[in-house]
C-alpha cells in the first residue's frame, strides 16, 4: 500500500517537555518505521527510561504515549526472566480476536477480508495483502488502524479506534516477522469497551481512595497518564499482560487481605463479572481513551429483579413435601419409574438406585490414573434416582428456548404473582445467539454447551412441574451409579478394548455426539455413563478431593466457591478412553465460553464445550429449603 495519509501528524511531548527533550518527539511516520521506538529504547538508559515514563505521564496525554513505550520496554525487561510468552499469545491473538474477527472472518468477511489464519491474513482482501511479514507499512492490517477517524477503511470499523500503544505493538511484531504459528487459528472474543464496561467498575468501586487528592499506595486512577504510571506496588496497569497488572492483582486478594481493592470494608471484593472485565481489558491491551478523566461516582447497589428467590424455594419445597406424603399415602414404591415434562410431554426415564456404600476413586496401580483420583476411601450414598440417559435436547430445549422477554439473569420481564405459576418464577436462559445443537443433531440427543448454572435451573424447572425434587448429582452418587457395583476401570471391566460396545468416544463417534441410549448400559441399567458427553455434577472441582472428604463419609459434597473449576464426568466424544473411566474427573474452564460474544458473558451457554452435557437425580431423602436452594442457585457466580 502507499505511505499511510496520516503520517504527516506527530505524536509528541508537550511544548514545556519537548524544550526540555528536543531529541524525544515522536512522528507517525517515526512509529510506521520503527526508528523511534528503537532510538528510544538504545539510547535511553533503564533508569532513564523508568523516569522519562513517569516524567512524561505527569505533563501531557501525548507524552505519555512515548512514556508508555519506555514503561513497557521496563516491564519487559523485568520479566524476561520469566518462562517466555510468544508475542502472538500474548498480545496479537487478543487484540485480533476482541478487535478483528467480529467483521473479519469466515463468516462475515468484511472487504472479502478474513483474519482467523495467518494464510487468509497474508491473502488479504480489497486492500491487499492484510499481512506482510517484516513490512508494516505494507501491511493493511496495521496501516488501517491508523486511518483518521473519518476513513471508511479504518479498522476496528466498530467502537472505538485501537491506542498507539495497541497499534504500534502490533507495527513491532510485524517489523519483528509476524511470527503467527500456521496451525492457530484466532476465534472472536468480546471486546471491553471502556466506557461502556471499565469506567463504571473504577469510579464506583476504585477512584475514591485513587485519585489526585487521595492516591493511597501512590495510585491516581483518574487519567490515562495517572493510572499507567508507576505505583507503590508497581506499575499498576500494563497493556497485554495481567499478571503484571498490580491493578487486578490487587482485585484477587483473599477477602481479608488488607491490600484488597476495593478493601473489604468498602464494598471488596468485586464480582467474578466485574474482575473478568478489567482482566480481558488489560488482556486485550488497556484502551483507555485519551482525555477522559474519572470522577468518583456513588456505587449502585444491585438492582436484579427476580421473583427467584429463597421464597420461592420455600414454596417449591413445601408443593415437594407435600407431594411425597400424598405418594407414600397412595402407597408409592421405590422403584423405577417413565415420566413426562408436565408443559412438554418431553419422555424421561428414572433408574432407582438402593444406595449403599462403595470404594471412591481409582486403585493406585490403575492404568492411566491420575493423581487427583485417590487414595480411594470408602464412601456412603442415600438412595435416589438417576436418569437413564443424558438429558436430551427434546428435554431441555423447550426449557432453553421458551419466548419469553427476559433479563439477562433469567426472570421473566411481564412476571406477575397474581397471574403467572410458580414455575413461571423460575429462571431460564436468554435466546441464544447461535443454534446451539451446531449441526449435530437434535431429537433424541444429548442437550449440550449449558453451564452448571443452566443445568440447575432445568432441575429447578423441572422440579416445579412435577413435585420432585430434581437435582445434579454428587461426585459421589455420579461414581456410585457409574460403577454399578463394579470395582474396575470401566463397568464392564478393565480392559478398553470393549469400550466400543458401551460408549461414543474419539475412535467411533464421527467427530460428533450421537443419540442417548445406542450402546449397552451398565449393570444397573443406566446409558452413556462411559462417553457420549461429559456430565456436570454439583461439585466444585478440587484436586485434593479424596483428602478433603476424610474417612468413610456419608453423601460428601464439596460446595462450589468459586465459578470454575466446577466438576464433570464421564467424559465425552472427543475423549480418549482413558477419560471415560469411572474414576476420572475433570474441572471446567472458563474457556469453555471463549467464544460466547456477549458481554458480560452468559450465565447460560458454554459455547465451546460441544461435549458438555448432564443427567439428573431426585434423592429419595428430601433436603431443607436452604440446601435445596443451594443447589438450584450455587452455579451463579453472582449468587
Amino acid at each position: 500500500m502507499t505511505d499511510h495519509p496520516s503520517s504527516s501528524r506527530s505524536f509528541s511531548m508537550s511544548p514545556e517537555s519537548s524544550t526540555e527533550s528536543p531529541d524525544l518527539r515522536l512522528r507517525a511516520d517515526d512509529v510506521i518505521s520503527g526508528s523511534g521506538h528503537d532510538t528510544i529504547c538504545s539510547t535511553v538508559s533503564r533508569p532513564a527510561l523508568r523516569a522519562l515514563a513517569k516524567d512524561s505521564r505527569r505533563r501531557s496525554v501525548s507524552g505519555w504515549v512515548l512514556g508508555m513505550m519506555a514503561g513497557m520496554a521496563v516491564a519487559s525487561s523485568a520479566t524476561a526472566q520469566d518462562a517466555p510468552v510468544s508475542e502472538f499469545e500474548q498480545a496479537i491473538r487478543p487484540l485480533l480476536a476482541s478487535a478483528c474477527i467480529h467483521c473479519h472472518s469466515s463468516q462475515r468477511s468484511e472487504g472479502e477480508l478474513n483474519l482467523e489464519t495467518l494464510r487468509a491474513a497474508q491473502v488479504g482482501g480489497d486492500l491487499g495483502p492484510a499481512l506482510v511479514p517484516g513490512d508494516p507499512s505494507s501491511s493493511s492490517l496495521y496501516t488501517t488502524t491508523v486511518l483518521p477517524a473519518e476513513d471508511d477503511h479504518r479498522m476496528p470499523t466498530e467502537g472505538a479506534p485501537l491506542s498507539p500503544w495497541q497499534a504500534e505493538r502490533l507495527a513491532d511484531w510485524i517489523r519483528d516477522g509476524a511470527d503467527w504459528p500456521a496451525d492457530a487459528r484466532i476465534a472472536e472474543t468480546p471486546r471491553i469497551d471502556f466506557v461502556k464496561h471499565i469506567q463504571p467498575i473504577l469510579e464506583q468501586n476504585c477512584v475514591g481512595c485513587h485519585k489526585a487528592d487521595k492516591s493511597e499506595g501512590g495510585l491516581d486512577l483518574t487519567t490515562l497518564a495517572t493510572a499507567f504510571a508507576e505505583a507503590d506496588s508497581g506499575l499498576a496497569i500494563v497493556p497485554f499482560d495481567v499478571a503484571a497488572s498490580s491493578l487486578h492483582g490487587r482485585l484477587v486478594l483473599d477477602a481479608d487481605d488488607d491490600s484488597l481493592m476495593p478493601p473489604k470494608n468498602a464494598g471488596g471484593p468485586l464480582s467474578a463479572e466485574q474482575i473478568g472485565l478489567i482482566r480481558d481489558w488489560i488482556a486485550q491491551g488497556a484502551n483507555w481513551p485519551e482525555g477522559l478523566e474519572l470522577t468518583q461516582r456513588e456505587r449502585v447497589a444491585s438492582t436484579r429483579q427476580t421473583p427467584d428467590t429463597l421464597e420461592l424455594t420455600r414454596q417449591l419445597h413445601a408443593m415437594i413435601v407435600e407431594t411425597a406424603e400424598r405418594e407414600r399415602a397412595a402407597g408409592g414404591g421405590f422403584d423405577d419409574y417413565d415420566s413426562q415434562v408436565p408443559r412438554t410431554g418431553a419422555k424421561y426415564s428414572m433408574i432407582a438406585l438402593e444406595g449403599g456404600e462403595f470404594l471412591m476413586g481409582s486403585p493406585a496401580d490403575e492404568a492411566d490414573r491420575r493423581d487427583d483420583e485417590g487414595p480411594q476411601v470408602p464412601v456412603t450414598v442415600s438412595p435416589f434416582w438417576i436418569g437413564k440417559f443424558e438429558v436430551t435436547w427434546d428435554e431441555y430445549e423447550p426449557f432453553m428456548i421458551n419466548g419469553a422477554d427476559r433479563f439477562k439473569w433469567g426472570a421473566r420481564r411481564d412476571y406477575d404473582a397474581n397471574i403467572h405459576e410458580l414455575v413461571d418464577a423460575v429462571s431460564q436462559p436468554t435466546a441464544p445467539y447461535t443454534e446451539m445443537s451446531f449441526g449435530m443433531g437434535q431429537r433424541g440427543y444429548p442437550a449440550i454447551s449449558m453451564t452448571q448454572h443452566a443445568a440447575n435451573k432445568y432441575c429447578q424447572w423441572l422440579s416445579a412441574q412435577t413435585g420432585h425434587f430434581y437435582r445434579l448429582a454428587t461426585e459421589a452418587e455420579w461414581e456410585y451409579a457409574c460403577r454399578a457395583g463394579t470395582t474396575t476401570a470401566y463397568s464392564f471391566g478393565d480392559d478398553p478394548a470393549a469400550i466400543g460396545q458401551y460408549a461414543w468416544y474419539y475412535d467411533n463417534a464421527n467427530e460428533k455426539y450421537q443419540k442417548v441410549g445406542l450402546k449397552k448400559p451398565n449393570p444397573w441399567g443406566i446409558h452413556d455413563m462411559h462417553g457420549n458427553v461429559m456430565e456436570w455434577v454439583a461439585d466444585q472441582y478440587v484436586p485434593d478431593y479424596f483428602a478433603q472428604l476424610g474417612a468413610s463419609p456419608t453423601n460428601p459434597l464439596i460446595r462450589a466457591v468459586t465459578e470454575h473449576p466446577r466438576s464433570v464426568r464421564g467424559g465425552g466424544w472427543d475423549d480418549d478412553p482413558d477419560r471415560l473411566r469411572s474414576a476420572a474427573r475433570r474441572g471446567s474452564e472458563p474457556e469453555w465460553k471463549q467464544q460466547d460474544p456477549q458481554l458480560p458473558k452468559s450465565l447460560w451457554y458454554h459455547t465451546n464445550a460441544r461435549w458438555l452435557g448432564f443427567r439428573i437425580v431426585r434423592p429419595v431423602e428430601i433436603p431443607s429449603v436452604e440446601e435445596m436452594h443451594h443447589y438450584w442457585n450455587s452455579g451463579d457466580p453472582n449468587q
